[in-house]
């Protein structure tokens, strides 16, 4: 196996990238993935998984996972900052990898399918697209009256609040219950209490502006129907319900896709590199 390889991606707006390569440098296209992480992670926090990912595909691939705007060693988030400019970063992470296949993660799994379905009809259109968790707001799944508070808790350093916020917004119990779990269930099972407070002051602003740009506007399942048939839907059994809802409904909306249930899965399953999850993943991509 290849060593990690790093590099800084500019972007159509004068921002930077940082891009870490797993597996097989000089992996062809047809045999690299590009992971697009979660809400709140950086790319560093996915490296167990890309390198496990990277070993299970095998000599000849690579996996290519990237710190989106606002994280780890990438500029921060524009002033204009939007879904759109999630996309136009995959397709600049695309030309740089020349990447055929995407996985995306949670936000990260919106992220895949938004930027994908804008991709309908040009040479962006993944040779094969596979989504775990996908935290996609499908007719108003996802319930966003708690990121005021949320939002201006961050904005005043007030960490603990925010996090109650946060805590109430995704308790299953609470008037809230539309949204799912905290899309911090992975980072948290990852870091240490004390780590959880500074990585939060340094990642939280921006992940205000990433749920915004992926759940203020409802997405309909079948406006995700031009997906490519290649697409995989995947969800954990030991996930909250609300992701294995969506990737059915949206299964359901795309003609020829497919749906896979990963028993043990939960919703931090890929950072934690989870050996099940590795082997779906990559069998789906070798298949």
């Amino acid at each position: 196996m290849g060593r990690v390889k790093e590099q800084v991606v500019p972007t159509h707006d004068g921002g930077r990238l940082a891009l870490y390569s797993y597996g097989t440098e000089d992996a062809p296209g047809e045999r690299r993935v590009v992971l697009i992480g979660g809400a709140f992670l950086t790319a560093l926090i996915y490296r167990p998984f890309s390198e496990a990912l990277a070993e299970g595909l095998g000599d000849g691939w690579a996996v290519d996972v990237y710190d989106r705007r606002g994280r780890g060693k990438s500029s921060e988030q524009p002033a204009d900052y939007s879904m759109a400019t999630e996309i136009a970063d995959l397709r600049t992470i695309l030309d740089a990898t020349r990447a055929r296949n995407i996985l995306g993660h949670s936000l990260g799994g919106s992220v895949a399918l938004n930027a994908v379905q804008e991709f309908t009809g040009t040479a962006y259109v993944p040779d094969k697209l596979a989504v775990y968790d996908a935290a996609v707001n499908i007719d108003g799944s996802i319930d966003t009256d708690w990121l005021d508070g949320f939002e201006d808790a961050v904005n005043n350093g007030r960490v603990g609040h925010a996090l109650a916020h946060m805590k109430k917004a995704t308790n299953p119990g609470s008037a809230l219950a539309k949204i799912p779990e905290p899309v911090l269930a992975g980072l948290m099972a990852l870091m240490s209490r004390t780590k959880v407070n500074r990585l939060f002051r340094q990642v939280m602003p921006s992940g205000v502006g990433e749920l915004r740009a992926a759940y203020n506007e409802p997405d309909h399942a079948r406006d995700f129907g031009i997906l490519p048939s290649n697409t995989h839907f995947m969800a954990g059994g030991k996930s909250p319900a609300y992701y294995k809802a969506t990737a059915e409904l949206l299964h359901a909306a795309v003609p020829g896709s497919t749906f896979e249930l990963s028993p043990k899965g939960f919703h931090g399953s890929i950072p934690a590199a989870v050996e099940e999850l590795v082997t779906d993943i990559s069998e789906y991509f070798k298949g």
